[in-house]
């Protein structure tokens, strides 16, 4: 019998043992999670996107597009620092790529002309459209290469 209380003993020691063990690994593990925040004009695509810099008149841009629309824009791109272009107004986070599911790029591009503090709308053949709030002027862009460039105007097939 007195084996058995001192084995019930030993047991209850080693538990509390290791309960004291556990909770001082928590405590010194400090996991930094990034922060989210929520806004109703806009969603983003994946938590990597980055958005938390925009200024409030590139904001006011996607309110509006939002308006207009009468949904809310996605950001599949927003802040990036280490942009290769150097003029990228991405770098500066002045500048978001969107998609409006469930809106036809036409739409789109109709609101962000409209949008006040709009610089430059940008269109990619993969149906991203590009908003910022740098110089004012419109593009249309599918490809690396200078060729790939479209004007306002739609190409024809025929070449000079």
């Amino acid at each position: 019998m007195r084996n058995l209380l001192l084995l019930a003993l030993a047991c209850v020691f080693a538990v509390s043992s290791f309960a004291i063990a556990e909770a001082k690994d928590r405590s010194s593990r400090k996991v930094k999670l990034p922060v989210h925040t929520r806004t109703t004009a806009y969603a983003v695509q994946t938590v990597s996107v980055r958005t938390g810099c925009f200024s409030p008149r590139l904001e006011g841009i996607l309110i509006h597009i939002a308006a207009k629309t009468g949904r809310r824009p996605l950001v599949t791109s927003g802040h990036r620092p280490q942009s290769h272009r150097s003029g990228s107004m991405h770098r500066f986070c002045q500048a978001a790529d969107i998609r409006v599911p469930g809106v036809s790029e036409s739409k789109i591009l109709a609101a962000a002309r409209t949008a006040p503090g709009i610089g430059g709308i940008g269109r990619y053949c993969n149906g991203i459209v590009h908003v910022d709030t740098g110089a004012r002027r419109q593009w249309a862009y599918c490809g690396k290469s200078i060729g790939h460039f479209l004007s306002a105007k739609r190409r024809s097939g025929k070449r000079a």
